[in-house]
């Protein structure tokens, strides 16, 4: 038994809780081609219910008689030696029993799972760090690393031999921070695991499979990315992908697809194998034309000419809100929530190469030409074949003519002669190593020069900077100057990126005033409304001044509707917490899309959090001071998610202190710092109302949330003001 009747292909999702309950991006889907026709591709909001479908699914295949090749985008083992290492056995399933025996998974319910949990238990396991990594929190889960670096994968390797093959973007070992494969590999096995056990069913490549009922496998949507990124804009892009997989599947010869089932390399017993890797050119081109299905759109949004700008869907109405019985909300948390809530909500739209320095990629950018396009020469000199030199001295006779950059040489250079080269030029036919001019005596017809030159001295290799294909920037890039070189140099012209984020700033009070106006007693000049519109700009998004709004909420209201109308994101300063005149509170409130996020940070705490008329709000603290923390912490990385350059987190620095402080427990501390001689100096009053303050910073020292004591040369965490851009 060989041949397959039905072809599914399943995105899985490794989300703390439920997706929306409305088709959306980053939840589960599964695509679907049944004995040569597509069936319009299937959402589930969470692993149960999916889990629910495959197992009927299964058994319904059975039933009717058909044979079925079921498909997961997640990897299916470890590499080499981690089965041993995690379980003393080299049994994959045995790794699939380890794991399903310990993960819990309350998505239905809590919002939860234990894969951090897990992952720590695992990397125990080991000596030094990892080999997982990645987790929401940086404080928690001491054995599992924040980040990579230090990780040696000495006696593990990072990737399979598969991951190599098909060139995939991320190992199962990262758990968090996009792509996060680890974590679906966590939350994926257990179910496997189950499905497995039904009858009729065999796991590839683990297991005899041809008299199989139906067979799971591996597979990665990536290697049809070409045939998706062609694909008009505006669909839901996991719903795409699992239909065009399945139907590339199914249009494969039936004997192609048992070859790629049975030509596999030793590694895939315990490693497994992905489903295509080295067939990336027959699958994209089977994936590509006409579908007969519909692909859900993105939510709120229409299909778009490649001409016009596609919109985003809007935030949820409830993104802001916080978990019941959630009062004072750690630093970390409000972080962890904000990155998991907030996705693009800036347009996207394609431009010419120089039309788009400083914006940022909306889509991965992979080289349509190699770097360098051919084998060239890195110094001005002779070339020839190094084959034909002899021992000794050298003698050889120059073939008339010479090959400049630009100006290739035509013909060959025949064996035991040499040609004039110049820096850049292609190699001729013949050419394979390059002596420098200084190094020969020549004539008009022959150069000599002593033994001791390598083969393929002074050249340089087509591609070895970058080859066709590679991807050389990422999606949420900013683009830089030395970027459109890369772009330039590479053939591309015309990029797909995400129009600016506008950032409409207001200030909020009866007792603000315009710098240089007369001031009555009890006003004050407006510093928050400069200094935003000053941050927004140096952030590089599109600032637009909403100017200062009185104590009267009907005059508010209208403003935030000229916000709504013209910005992205709104940042108003005062007015965000609960008092009779803090009117932003009141008007979110009106709206029900308001939350009240009562941080564990000094200064700041009170930051109100909304929408309105779909626009997301950030209500900051009325004191510069405190507006400027919460801007830097809070605002900055969310606006990141929202223009489309991802989480940003800033660059921090440990130094030793040149001042004392005693810190109580319970609310993380930003100071304003500066560096002086190596170390990290203080201002010299921690007041909130110090505005001065903020001029003399050039960053912040950042305390933890628990009591700590400081004496001078004690190392601290410094950020400097520049991270944050």
């Amino acid at each position: 038994m060989s041949a397959f009747d039905t072809f599914a292909v399943v995105d899985w999702s490794a989300r703390s809780g439920p997706s929306r309950k409305r088709p959306s991006q980053d939840a589960i889907w599964l695509g679907i081609s049944r004995q040569g026709q597509l069936a319009e591709p299937l959402y589930f909001w969470t692993r149960a219910k999916a889990e629910e479908h495959l197992a009927c699914m299964v058994k319904e295949e059975a039933a009717a008689g058909r044979r079925m090749l079921l498909t997961f985008d997640f990897p299916f083992g470890y590499p080499l030696g981690f089965a041993k290492a995690l379980t003393g056995e080299d049994d994959p399933f045995a790794v699939w029993d380890w794991i399903a025996e310990r993960i819990e998974d309350k998505q239905d319910t809590e919002r939860s799972n234990n894969r951090f949990e897990v992952a720590e238990e695992m990397n125990r396991k080991f000596s030094g760090l990892g080999p997982f990594w990645g987790k929401s929190h940086e404080d928690r889960w001491p054995d599992l690393p924040y980040r990579k670096a230090g990780i040696s994968y000495d006696t593990i390797p990072e990737k399979r031999e598969c991951d190599k093959v098909a060139r995939t973007a991320s190992s199962c070992f990262q758990l968090f921070y996009n792509p996060t494969v680890g974590s679906q590999v966590l939350m994926g096995l257990p179910m496997l695991n189950r499905l497995r056990t039904l009858p009729g069913v065999a796991v590839w490549p683990f297991e005899e499979h041809d008299a199989a009922n139906v067979v799971l496998a591996e597979i990665w949507p990536g290697l049809i990315e070409d045939a998706i990124r062609e694909d008009t804009g505006g669909v839901i892009r996991d719903a795409l992908q699992v239909t065009r997989l399945a139907l590339a599947l199914s249009r494969l010869d039936p004997a192609r697809l048992e070859h790629l089932l049975k030509d596999l390399p030793y590694q895939a017993r315990e490693e497994a194998w992905i489903l295509g890797a080295g067939a990336t050119k027959d699958l994209t081109e089977l994936a590509r034309g006409e579908i007969s299905v519909v692909i859900p759109a993105r939510p709120n949004q229409r299909v778009a000419g490649n001409n016009e700008p596609l919109a985003p869907p809007p935030l949820r109405d409830d993104c802001f809100a916080l978990p019941a019985g959630v009062d004072w909300t750690p630093v970390d948390d409000a972080l962890a929530m904000l990155q998991d809530r907030l996705h693009p909500v800036v347009a996207t739209q394609t431009l010419p190469l120089d039309r788009a320095l400083g914006r940022t990629l909306a889509a991965d950018v992979t080289a349509k030409r190699a770097n360098p396009p051919h084998a060239n020469t890195a110094v001005d000199g002779y070339g020839f074949a190094h084959a034909s030199l002899t021992e000794g001295d050298q003698t050889l006779p120059l073939t008339p003519g010479r090959a400049a950059a630009g100006k290739a040489f035509e013909g060959a250079v025949p064996h035991g002669h040499a040609i004039r080269i110049l820096t850049g030029a292609a190699l001729p036919q013949g050419v394979d190593t390059v002596i420098l001019q200084e190094d020969v005596t020549a004539s008009d017809t022959a150069i000599a020069f002593h033994p001791g030159i390598k083969p393929g001295a002074n050249t340089r290799k087509a591609g070895e900077d970058v080859s066709a294909g590679d991807t050389i920037l990422s999606k949420g890039r900013k683009l830089t100057p030395t970027d459109l070189a890369l772009l330039s140099a590479t053939g591309n012209t015309d990029l797909t990126v995400h129009a600016p984020l506008r950032v409409a700033v207001l200030s909020t009070g009866d007792e603000l005033v315009e710098p240089g106006a007369s001031a009555a007693p009890g006003q004050i000049f407006d510093a928050n409304r400069p200094m935003l519109l000053g941050l927004t700009e140096r952030f590089g998004f599109t600032p637009i001044d909403l100017g200062r709004v009185p104590d009267n909420r009907e005059t508010l209201r209208a403003t935030l509707d000229r916000g709504a109308a013209k910005a992205d994101v709104i940042l108003t300063s005062g007015g965000a917490s609960s008092g009779d005149e803090d009117h932003v509170s009141a008007l979110l409130n009106e709206t029900g899309a308001m939350s009240q996020w009562r941080i564990a940070v000094k200064p700041g705490r009170p930051l109100a959090l909304g929408l309105w008329k779909g626009t997301p709000v950030f209500g900051l603290p009325g004191n510069p001071v405190a507006a400027l923390v919460c801007t830097l912490v809070f605002a900055r990385p969310a606006m990141g998610l929202l223009s489309g350059q991802g989480w940003h987190r800033p660059q921090s620095f440990t130094l030793p202190a040149a001042f004392s402080k005693s810190k109580k427990p319970g609310r993380r501390e930003y100071l304003r710092a500066r560096v002086t001689d190596g170390q990290a100096e203080v201002f010299k009053s921690e007041g909130s109302g110090r505005i001065s303050g903020l001029s003399w910073a050039e960053g912040l020292v950042e305390l933890p949330d628990h009591a700590v004591t400081i004496s001078p040369g004690d190392p601290v965490s410094y950020i400097p003001f520049a991270s944050f851009l």
